[in-house]
């Protein structure tokens, strides 16, 4: 079954969404990240997706606290980025009872490293590709690094990684809708390569969409902007998801 994965993006405290992570361009939509966790854990949410904005731009996450909180006030499966570079940032979130951490910007800047991690901490890593141009960005989508979307993937999953994040930047909060080809190639083409996994990210806006996805055999579906602008109901999503199994 395909899992829905609400998004909090936390910039300064609070909980925001980036149009094309563009930090300039920013919707705060509440002040508390917590409460934000807790509304969707009495929703019936299994998992959530939880990003430091702050950390991804300056490299250094600052999220322990808020994670810390959601892990243990909540029955969510938490899954969390944003600035992890170091073993020790890796080893200071699954302690608390984090789901999986996610690594990006290191994961194409320090692939050696990466691989090390995959290694040693197995499905508690996930890999995030945040794509622009067919091209891995890094540093809070600011910049472009030499790894292209497939070739990103063939090193890593080839040295191991089982889930990838993909987000399309091109859609990111920016309510046009999935690039329905996008994510069927990802899943057509690697996940019947490697037998990786495959998390959606950026342009879900509807019902449509999150219907559209799922049949594509994907592990899961992010989405933000949409439930916090009132576009997806988080319980008829839930109960689509369920519905088609």
């Amino acid at each position: 079954m395909t899992e829905l994965f609400p998004a909090i993006d936390m910039r300064g405290g609070s909980v925001v969404r980036l149009l094309q992570g563009d930090y300039e361009k920013m919707t705060v939509y509440n002040d508390s990240p917590l409460d934000m966790a807790y509304l969707f854990d009495d929703l019936g949410v299994k998992h959530l997706h939880l990003v430091d904005l702050d950390g991804a731009k300056d490299g250094r996450s600052e999220a322990i606290n808020v994670a810390r909180a959601i892990v243990n006030g909540t029955s969510l499966a938490v899954e969390i980025g944003g600035g992890i570079r170091t073993e020790n940032d890796i080893c200071d979130f699954l302690s608390l009872g984090v789901d999986r951490v996610i690594l990006g910007t290191v994961a194409v800047t320090d692939p050696d490293f990466t691989m090390r991690m995959l290694e040693t901490y197995g499905p508690g890593i996930a890999i995030g590709l945040d794509i622009r141009d067919g091209f891995c960005a890094i540093h809070g989508w600011k910049e472009l690094s030499r790894f292209s979307l497939g070739e990103a993937i063939d090193l890593l999953a080839g040295a191991g990684a089982e889930t990838f994040i993909v987000t399309d930047i091109s859609r990111d909060g920016a309510m046009r809708g999935i690039d329905d080809g996008f994510y069927r190639r990802l899943v057509e083409t690697y996940g019947a390569k490697y037998g990786c996994r495959f998390v959606a990210s950026g342009g879900v806006t509807d019902l449509a969409d999150i219907r559209r996805l799922a049949g594509f055999g994907l592990e899961g579906i992010i989405t933000g902007r949409a439930i916090y602008d009132g576009r997806i109901d988080l319980a008829e999503a839930l109960t689509l998801l369920r519905e088609i199994g």
